[in-house]
């Protein structure tokens, strides 16, 4: 797909993001101490939105979801509300998971905690049914999506589904985070055993993401 509008690389909070965000995964809790969070939208993904809603995809409506790099946490709480599954959203930084701590409504089924995902595990019989994500994949160095999507494979259940919201697609760059992205990125990391069930343009984007984002949704083979 085409690019359009400016790259996102040239935002200058994304420069100075990158200034604070080093090897130190616990970095990025500097990025939240400092306000400077260019991802956070402050809203739910519309694409998120449009692919829970439409009923093209027949997602669980019990049992359990993951959203790594949660944020603030605004998907994550939709996630729980709209298909009703208990969610565990997650982040290596301390503040972004106290700060959406804050904002979980009475009476949803979603918890918010400090983890990294690259040594989180959990029992067979808690795999999860759906796993969100956006601006996490991105936001790795390219020699750890391996891990990702080892960690992936361990953690959705046969039947389970994964969505990948691939933002920001611009021009090639060896700089990052975010790092350079395509949608077909994540097939060497996730391997064979999935399906793509959607791979598509959203119809719904936030105005600085349109021609910027693909929405792909992946079923792992029983």
């Amino acid at each position: 797909m085409a690019t359009t509008g400016q790259p996102v690389a040239k935002n200058p909070d994304v420069v100075r993001m990158r200034e604070l965000i080093t090897d130190d995964p616990l970095s990025w809790d500097q990025a939240w101490k400092q306000n400077v969070t260019p991802w956070d939208a402050g809203e739910i993904q519309p694409p998120l939105r449009e692919v829970t809603q439409s009923g093209e995809v027949a997602f669980a409506r019990t049992g359990r979801a993951l959203v790594p790099g949660c944020g603030s946490g605004y998907d994550a709480i939709y996630i729980s509300s709209e298909l009703g599954l208990e969610t565990l959203a997650i982040d290596i930084s301390p503040l972004a998971v106290a700060n959406a701590s804050k904002n979980i409504p009475e009476g949803l089924k979603v918890r918010f905690e400090v983890h990294d995902f690259f040594s989180f595990k959990v029992p067979d019989d808690e795999r999860f049914d759906l796993i969100y994500d956006y601006t996490f994949f991105v936001a790795i160095p390219p020699s750890r999506r391996p891990e990702w999507g080892a960690q992936m494979n361990s953690l959705i259940k046969p039947g389970g589904h994964l969505i990948t919201l691939v933002f920001p697609i611009d021009p090639e760059t060896d700089v990052g985070p975010p790092w350079f992205i395509r949608p077909e990125h994540y097939l060497a990391p996730l391997g064979d055993g999935w399906e793509r069930v959607v791979d598509r343009v959203p119809t719904s984007s936030s105005p600085a993401h349109v021609g910027k984002e693909c929405l792909i949704v992946w079923r792992k083979l029983e």
